[in-house]
C-alpha cells in the first residue's frame, strides 16, 4: 500500500510537469501510464542512489509519438532549414526594371532640374550684362584740359590705364571720390563722364614759377621758392632762372638763397608774362638783383623791377618786330612818357 501511494504521488508530479513543460501538447491516457512507469523507475533509481538531482529548466519532455513525428519533420524539412540558412539567388531577370519615361525622370529629379535651370539663367544674365557694358560704355572720345607739361596722349594713358581703362562705367567708379594723384608736375586730375562713350579730363598742374639747373637736373620751384619737382626734361612754358646763388637743392624744401623776396619778384614776372602771352626763355638776376629777360637772341634789360607791368605790356608790341634778330633792348628807364626805345643789335 505504501508503494502504491508513492507511485500515485509521483504520477501526479509527472502530470504537473507535463502540464507546465515546454512540450505543451495533450497526452493520451495509455501514454500517460507508460511515461509514469518510466518515471517511477527513474525515481526508484534516484532513491537508491540517495542523492536527488535538481531539475534542468532547459529539459523538454518528449513523448514517444513526438519523437517519431520530429524525426519525420527533420527528414521532410531540409529544404526549409537550408532556405533559412542561405536563400537562393534570384534569377537575373528579377532585378531588371524598365527605365522611367522622361517625364517621370523629371518628376523624380525635380530639384536638380530647378537648380540647373537657375544656374543657366544666372550665367546667361551675367554674360548678357557683361557684353552690354563692354560694348555700350566704351570710350571713343576724350577731352583733355589744363595740361602743359604732358601731352593729351600722355594724360589719357595715365587716366585710362588697365584692362578696363577704356570703359566709362569703370572710370566713373574708379574716380568717383578721387582724382588722379601722385603725378609729377600735376596737383590732380579730375575725370568727368559726359556720356557712355565720352569723358573729360581736367588737369590741374602745379603752379611753377621757374626752374634752376643743378647737377644736370632741372629743379622746378613754386611761387614760394619750394622745389616741387626734379626732372631731366625741360618743360615748355616755364622759364629758367639764373644768377641765383645756392649750394644745394632739396626736393620739397625752399631754395637756399640769400634774398627770399626774390621769389615774389619771380612770381610777378611769370604772371605778367602769362598775362601778355609772352614766354621768356630765361630770367637773369645779377648780383644787385637787376632783372634781364631773354627771348631767343633778344636780351631785354628791365633794371630793378620798377614799373614792370608797363614795361612788359609795351614789350608785347616790340618783340614781334625783333623776331629773328639778336641784340639788346634796354628798358631800364622806360616810362609811359617814353616814345622811342632803341634796339642795339649784336
Amino acid at each position: 500500500m505504501g508503494q502504491d501511494k508513492k507511485s500515485n504521488k509521483k504520477n501526479e508530479t509527472v502530470k504537473k510537469k507535463i502540464k507546465s513543460g515546454s512540450g505543451g501538447g495533450k497526452i493520451k491516457k495509455g501514454e500517460s501510464h507508460k511515461s509514469s512507469s518510466k518515471k517511477n523507475a527513474a525515481g526508484n533509481m534516484k532513491s537508491k542512489k540517495g542523492s536527488p538531482k535538481k531539475s534542468n529548466p532547459n529539459l523538454r519532455l518528449i513523448k514517444n509519438g513526438d519523437i517519431i513525428t520530429e524525426e519525420k519533420n527533420k527528414k521532410a524539412s531540409p529544404a526549409k532549414s537550408s532556405a533559412v540558412k542561405k536563400a537562393p539567388m534570384p534569377k537575373s531577370y528579377d532585378f531588371y526594371e524598365d527605365k522611367p519615361a522622361l517625364g517621370e525622370w523629371f518628376i523624380q529629379h525635380k530639384s536638380l532640374v530647378i537648380i540647373g535651370i537657375s544656374l543657366f539663367v544666372v550665367i546667361a544674365f551675367l554674360a548678357a550684362g557683361y557684353y552690354y557694358i563692354t560694348t555700350t560704355y566704351t570710350v571713343t572720345t576724350a577731352y583733355v584740359d589744363g595740361n602743359i607739361h604732358y601731352t593729351n596722349e600722355e594724360v589719357m594713358e595715365m587716366v585710362m590705364e588697365g584692362r578696363y581703362g577704356n570703359n566709362s562705367l569703370y572710370l566713373a567708379m574708379k574716380y568717383k571720390d578721387k582724382g588722379v594723384e601722385n603725378v609729377p608736375f600735376v596737383e590732380k586730375m579730375d575725370v568727368n563722364i559726359l556720356s557712355p562713350d565720352t569723358i573729360r579730363i581736367n588737369v590741374y598742374e602745379k603752379a611753377l614759377a621757374g626752374y634752376v639747373e643743378y647737377l644736370g637736373q632741372y629743379m622746378y620751384f613754386d611761387k614760394d621758392g619750394i622745389v616741387v619737382e626734379s626732372s631731366g626734361i625741360r618743360t615748355a612754358g616755364v622759364s629758367q632762372v639764373t644768377g641765383l646763388s645756392f649750394g644745394y637743392v632739396v626736393l620739397n624744401e625752399p631754395l637756399p638763397v640769400e634774398n627770399n623776396t626774390i621769389f615774389k619778384q619771380i612770381l610777378t614776372i611769370t604772371q605778367l608774362l602769362e598775362k601778355y602771352q609772352l614766354a621768356a626763355d630765361k630770367i637773369f638776376f645779377d648780383s644787385a638783383y637787376h632783372l634781364t629777360l631773354y627771348f631767343g637772341g633778344v636780351k631785354v634789360t628791365l633794371g630793378s623791377g620798377e614799373d614792370l607791368d608797363e614795361k612788359i605790356m609795351k614789350l608785347q608790341y616790340i618783340l614781334p618786330k625783333l623776331e629773328g634778330k639778336s641784340g639788346t633792348l634796354p628798358m631800364e628807364n622806360y616810362t609811359e612818357d617814353t616814345k622811342n626805345i632803341s634796339f642795339n643789335p649784336d
